[in-house]
């Protein structure tokens, strides 16, 4: 992000800060308005006590990018959940093209490591939840993990599996 000189009729990537958790009802609201919009978002493991489900949650908290010109900016700021303009020396923060492909190619790599043989993984729920191990073996609905603490080996649904290092 930088500030530079704004041509106010052209189109500039800006960044706008959202009340708490209402990134994606902002996202709705601008995109009704007809604003281009963009909020990045990843596939996370939240764990229940019953259950483990894959939720999608953005990426940056509390940050939605806007593609529109400067003077249509500050009317975005009356729109319900939109807290602020973010502001760099002074002025609307710019989001150049390429910062946003860099972010677009970092979430498609992300979501495309699936865990493999090797990995060192997490049980997310259950009698074994938070002990790691490493995968031996993968099947449709089950994983074989290696506990190397207990010297045992142990199948896990797949649902309640995440990287090691994904949780932390």
């Amino acid at each position: 992000m930088e500030s530079a000189k704004i041509n106010p009729s052209t189109t500039q990537w800006y960044v706008l800060y959202t009340s708490a958790q209402a990134e994606k009802q902002v996202n709705i609201r601008l995109c009704e308005k007809g604003i281009e919009t963009w909020l990045p978002i990843h596939r996370s493991p939240r764990v229940w006590s019953d259950r483990v489900k894959i939720v999608d949650i953005p990426l940056f908290r509390s940050y939605i990018f806007v593609k529109c010109p400067l003077h249509v900016l500050y009317t975005l700021t009356m729109v319900y959940g939109v807290s602020r303009i973010v502001m760099y020396d002074g002025k609307p923060a710019i989001l150049y093209q390429h910062d946003i492909d860099a972010i677009k190619e970092f979430l498609q790599l992300a979501e495309k490591k699936e865990i493999v043989i090797g990995d060192d993984v997490e049980v997310l729920s259950g009698p074994m939840k938070n002990v790691s191990g490493k995968v031996r073996k993968i099947g449709n609905k089950m994983i074989m993990l290696y506990i190397e603490q207990m010297g045992v080996v142990m199948h896990v649904p797949v649902s309640q599996v995440s990287h090691a290092n994904r949780l932390r």
